[in-house]
């Protein structure tokens, strides 16, 4: 088994702990480890010629995100972007762990690492395309719930700040995504503003 399949069965073993369950295709899927297939498949249909690191850091990108619950964190602003800061150190922990168990470089460690916490994002092309993907993903799995228990206003302002977030290739990418007519309308009023 060489180092990859080596990191992705052991980030797939970790997020299969994650208690929370969601249903895809008529099978029960741990959420975590569902998300992070979708992130694999996101980056190999928009980048398939990614490096090793990014796939890497693709595949781990919530790992153990339930450990550390939302509800840990005062619930407004502030805490929403304390309770991210702290997940952001705690996949990069988790991730740097298991990535030098599977006999990869320090080097390599340090590339994912980077990737997980999100550094110069719009500066660095590998963070900017994790990026892309992180938000692709989103949108195509998650947005038409998270537009379901919440006003159209905040949806609206929520996909600006993705989009703000995505360089002009993944804004291009969106109209390729079996997408809702609802939700497309959301996100040509979000791109008119």
């Amino acid at each position: 088994m060489n180092n990859a399949a080596a990191a992705v069965g052991e980030f797939d073993s970790y997020n299969s702990q994650d208690p929370n369950r969601e249903m895809w295709g008529g099978k029960e899927y741990p959420k975590e480890l569902l998300y992070a297939m979708r992130m694999s498949e996101r980056l190999n249909q928009f980048a398939p010629d990614s490096p090793e690191y990014l796939t890497l850091a693709a595949r781990c990108q919530h790992i153990g995100r339930w450990e550390i619950p939302r509800s840990a964190y005062p619930m407004d602003r502030k805490g929403y972007l304390q309770w991210r800061s702290m997940l952001k150190l705690h996949h990069a922990k988790i991730a740097g762990d298991i990535l030098a168990r599977s006999g990869y470089d320090s080097e390599t460690i340090e590339k994912v690492k980077f990737l997980l916490l999100k550094k110069e994002l719009n500066r660095n092309t590998d963070t900017q395309l994790l990026e892309d993907v992180i938000c692709l993903v989103f949108v195509q799995y998650y947005l038409d719930d998270f537009a379901a228990a919440h006003e159209e206003e905040k949806v609206i302002d929520i996909l600006r700040k993705t989009m703000n977030k995505m360089s002009p290739r993944a804004i291009a990418e969106v109209s390729t995504l079996p997408l809702s007519d609802k939700i497309l309308a959301l996100i040509g009023q979000a791109a008119a503003t």
